[in-house]
């Protein structure tokens, strides 16, 4: 059996693209252009364009999914930044703890 790790299919989903958008913005916030950004808008604009491209490779880009990546893609950078912020809390809380 084949394994895959990414697939645009994979990334056509909402945690194919969650995980995704996560990585892409967490390593990409150090690049002195994107840090004039804040991390909620670079992380739409990924989110936007993750979703695009998968839908655009999968045969799947229509203007009626078009439209609806605009959303779409808010859902997941929200998920995203409220995904990181959780860990990063539960993270500095254990470190609180163990004080």
């Amino acid at each position: 059996m084949e394994m895959e790790f990414v697939t645009w299919t994979g990334l056509s989903t909402y945690a194919g693209a969650l995980a995704m958008v996560m990585l892409i913005v967490q390593f990409t916030k150090g690049i002195s252009f994107i840090d004039k950004l804040p991390t909620q808008v670079w992380g739409y604009i990924v989110a936007l364009v993750v979703l695009l491209l998968a839908n655009l490779f999968t045969g799947q880009l229509t203007i009626e999914n078009a439209v609806l990546l605009l959303f779409n893609a808010a859902i997941v950078a929200l998920a995203a930044n409220g995904g990181y912020d959780a860990v990063k809390s539960v993270m500095h809380a254990d470190d609180n703890i163990n004080m």
